[in-house]
């Protein structure tokens, strides 16, 4: 996933816009407008840092003379008591981005550090790993980010950059053959360039996919260990090979020894504990 900085923006301004509303009335009425100072994030877990590069847009957004020192880049493994970076300038501004930057960089982080233990859990193999499209609405593209510095691939953004034919499409759609040759028609008539992935959920769903062609992967769906060894057989190298459904830490290792290209994990972001992170003033 390329990161849109515009689309990151409209996000940062609108999560500001849903907190602050018309106003920041706690720190209005108790702070100084021409206060000064300096606060340090801090680390209170053990994981892997995310988010660091958004923190420093939204308090750009939120005040342009904020200053941001980073000490901790976004990826590295980080521990209780670390500090990543420090933020400097007029109080209240300090306080009204307080609240936006921890939540994006403690859920980050979490999803960051999730897949970094399942980076590592796939050393030695070929598999990468893959996030999905269950992701908080609206929070998408941070959480995507947060797989990306975590060492993840990201798969699909959303509906509109790739042709995922799922196990509904397929059954709504007659069959594998119908709905593959429906999407190359449906690209060809509208002009389209788009990637096509096909799901599948038995080996006799595989050799209907294979018999068509055109895909740039090929999904088994919640496949045994067995019929999976057996699907990297048929296809033999012709297709991409993407392991989906119940994949956790506990059995991603099981998936990736089996020889596939890819395993999908949901877990990555609806499954991710939040870092523990806070932001504390600088006495």
């Amino acid at each position: 996933m390329k990161l849109d900085k515009r689309a990151i923006t409209k996000f940062i301004k609108n999560a500001l816009a849903e907190d602050v509303g018309d106003g920041d009335h706690t720190s209005l009425s108790t702070v100084p407008a021409d206060a000064m100072g300096k606060a340090k994030l801090l680390v209170k877990d053990e994981g892997i840092l995310a988010g660091v590069e958004l923190a420093k847009m939204i308090f750009k957004i939120v005040d342009k003379n904020l200053k941001v020192q980073v000490l901790i880049k976004d990826g590295k493994p980080v521990k209780f008591g670390d500090i990543a970076f420090y933020v400097e300038g007029c109080d209240r501004s300090i306080l009204t981005a307080e609240r936006l930057v921890l939540n994006c960089m403690q859920r980050m982080s979490g999803i960051a550090t999730t897949t970094k233990q399942v980076v590592k859990l796939l050393e030695g193999t070929k598999t990468k790993v893959l996030d999905t499209r269950k992701t908080t609405p609206c929070f998408r593209m941070i959480e995507k980010w947060g797989v990306q510095i975590g060492g993840g691939v990201n798969h699909r953004f959303g509906l509109f950059d790739m042709i995922l034919i799922k196990d509904n499409h397929v059954d709504y759609a007659g069959g594998i053959k119908n709905a593959l040759n429906a999407a190359h028609e449906y690209l060809k008539v509208n002009n389209k360039n788009l990637p096509i992935e096909i799901e599948v959920r038995n080996l006799s769903e595989l050799q209907e996919a294979l018999e068509i062609g055109g895909v740039v992967r090929i999904m088994l769906d919640n496949f045994s260990f067995e019929n999976i060894k057996e699907a990297i057989k048929i296809v033999n190298g012709r297709f991409p090979l993407e392991a989906s459904g119940n994949i956790s830490p506990k059995n991603v290792r099981e998936y990736a020894d089996c020889g596939v290209d890819y395993v999908s994990m949901g877990y990555l972001t609806h499954s991710a504990k939040s870092l523990d992170l806070s932001l504390k003033a600088v006495k």
